[in-house]
């Protein structure tokens, strides 16, 4: 399967596709990349230049990147191009649109006269959590006062300004001969060779973000990347073929971020498995289409990664490699002497779409795997018949952060105490292999804290029968303002969820106007664990036949 196409068709009134080196009287060509006067943050595409049937003139036909147009380029009957969306596509008139301006341009408008707030607020780079983080404006007062003194720049914000070219590199090395980090987020720039200009320009660059900029589809030659340590490709239409051609001059590149470029597949040179991206630490991805854990493990001969961002894809299931033939490739590890994703530290898998255990316990066999996000997946939505976080942390032997909090040493031992009781109530079979199939960690789990079986009651029918399958649970009011309330002992069935619980809480205590929140108190663990999902039932936390449970009112 090849790797989709990023761009669109551009086609003329009569349906035949135009050339998108096409230049107009106007001034503008096919595919050209423009945002609206006087506001450098609308910006698109030319898709069509000339007459458009029933108004006078000539007009231009642009494709929003916001989808905020009026029409998917066509006019009455008339198709004079093809739009991403129903409505991104417009006709405006030549003046009102804008080509942009170039580098140093951009660099005196935005240091070399008073900027305002709101520019401050955009001089940001990204970390590797994703967090804007605030840059330096060294020597800004100094830069202000005399534009002489830009040279003194060490980063730079230049976003939304409508940059599309660069000039020759010596003359922006004159200005800015110190450059360390570079903002280009918004911009109009496609061509890889003004990227190169850039880079050749500022040898001390190490921080290049030029996301939101739609890049061509072809590089004509590979730029001069090699000083990069941090690059964001986010949002520019990459594809894995562009950033396979790029790799080899990516020698020092420690952070790669392309989120939003529509990935789906990630396709490796079959003469280059196993090379290349040495240093590289963290890989985002997120926000692609990406459906298949097979495509994952083609990274997993990156020596060196730590961190791999892959919230909001289309992934169903996760699994270790643990030979050639699981990988569905014909890369071996072992041929490389590499074990998969030896490295990794760090796997945000949020907003997927995993629903299996299968897939958590597998999470297991990654060697130091140790920084876990699922948020947003079916298999930890209770209401969709996934598992609550504490079923998570005792599962996953090595997490110590989990959705982004730590998972402390007390709340791993509730947990997992919590899990093995839960286990024990659901038990339907005393197979052991079919325990361990269903539930790696369970007879280890048991062993290391000394939980004993459960007494099973025997010949018992009738009433008694249906009364031994109840919980029996005692409630402790422990609230200041609740005033002294003796504990009651209570025979409830396992499927009472624990709002159902704090409902009959108000009844039993006679609590009205209160709000509560429940807390499961284990004989075993040194502190009490909270209840904090109201729609799961009580035999799903881990609430066993005698069990206390703490009443508490919201702060």
């Amino acid at each position: 399967m090849d790797e989709p196409l990023q761009d669109h068709s551009i086609l003329e009134p009569n349906g035949q596709e135009a050339s998108s080196a096409m230049t107009t009287g106007l001034g503008f060509w096919i595919g050209q990349r423009i945002n609206a006067v006087g506001n450098p943050r609308r910006v698109g595409t030319v898709r069509y230049v000339g007459e458009v049937e029933g108004y006078a003139g000539d007009w231009v036909g642009v494709d929003w990147d916001d989808g905020e147009g009026k029409h998917d380029g066509s006019v009455g009957d008339v198709r004079y191009f093809l739009a991403r969306g129903e409505r991104s596509g417009s006709f405006v008139r030549a003046k009102n649109l804008s080509s942009g301006i170039s580098f140093l341009e951009a660099l005196h408008l935005r240091y070399g006269s008073e900027s305002t707030k709101e520019e401050e607020e955009e001089m940001y780079v990204y970390s590797t959590s994703q967090k804007h983080v605030s840059i330096q404006l060294v020597g800004k007062h100094k830069i202000q006062e005399k534009l002489q003194h830009i040279n003194e720049l060490l980063n730079a914000s230049l976003s939304y300004l409508g940059v599309s070219s660069t000039e020759p590199s010596n003359e922006i090395n004159a200005v800015v001969p110190n450059l360390k980090e570079l903002d280009l987020t918004g911009n109009l720039l496609s061509r890889w060779q003004d990227i190169d200009t850039l880079c050749k320009a500022l040898p001390a660059l190490e921080i290049l973000n030029l996301t939101n900029n739609l890049m061509d589809c072809k590089i004509p030659y590979i730029p001069s990347l090699g000083g990069i340590r941090v690059l964001v490709l986010s949002n520019c239409g990459i594809t894995w073929n562009q950033v396979e051609e790029l790799k080899e001059s990516l020698s020092a590149i420690q952070e790669l971020h392309l989120m939003k470029n529509n990935i789906q597949i990630i396709v490796c040179a079959s003469n280059a498995r196993g090379q290349g991206f040495d240093s590289l630490r963290v890989l985002n991805l997120e926000e692609n289409h990406i459906e298949s854990w097979d495509e994952i493990l083609k990274l997993s001969y990156l020596r060196s990664l730590e961190q791999l961002h892959l919230n909001r894809n289309k992934l169903r299931q996760i699994y270790y490699p643990l030979d050639q033939r699981m990988t569905g490739s014909d890369f071996s590890t072992k041929a490389t002497n590499i074990r998969p994703f030896e490295c990794l530290q760090c796997l945000l898998l949020g907003s997927n779409e995993i629903d299996n255990a299968a897939s958590i316990d597998s999470l297991n066999l990654f060697p130091r795997l140790m920084d876990i996000r699922l948020s947003d997946n079916p298999i930890v939505d209770p209401s969709k018949g996934g598992v609550s976080r504490f079923v998570l942390v005792a599962r996953l032997a090595k997490v110590k952060f989990l959705n982004g909090s730590e998972v402390s040493q007390r709340e791993r031992k509730e947990s997992e105490i919590r899990y093995v009781r839960l286990v024990m109530s659901k038990m339907q079979s005393d197979d052991l292999e079919e325990i361990q199939r269903f539930h790696p960690r369970f007879v280890e789990l048991k062993a290391l804290h000394g939980i004993a079986d459960e007494t099973p009651s025997s010949g018992i029918s009738g009433p008694q029968k249906m009364s031994s399958g109840l919980i029996c649970v005692t409630l402790k009011c422990v609230g200041a303002s609740m005033g002294e309330k003796q504990p009651l002992t209570k025979k409830l069935p396992s499927t009472v969820t624990v709002g159902k619980l704090k409902a009959l809480c108000e009844s039993f205590f006679k609590l009205k106007g209160i709000r509560l929140k429940l807390f499961i108190q284990e004989q075993e663990a040194p502190l009490p664990s909270l209840l904090d999902d109201d729609m799961i039932p009580l035999g799903d936390v881990g609430v066993s036949k005698e069990t206390t449970i703490l009443v508490d009112e919201e702060s």
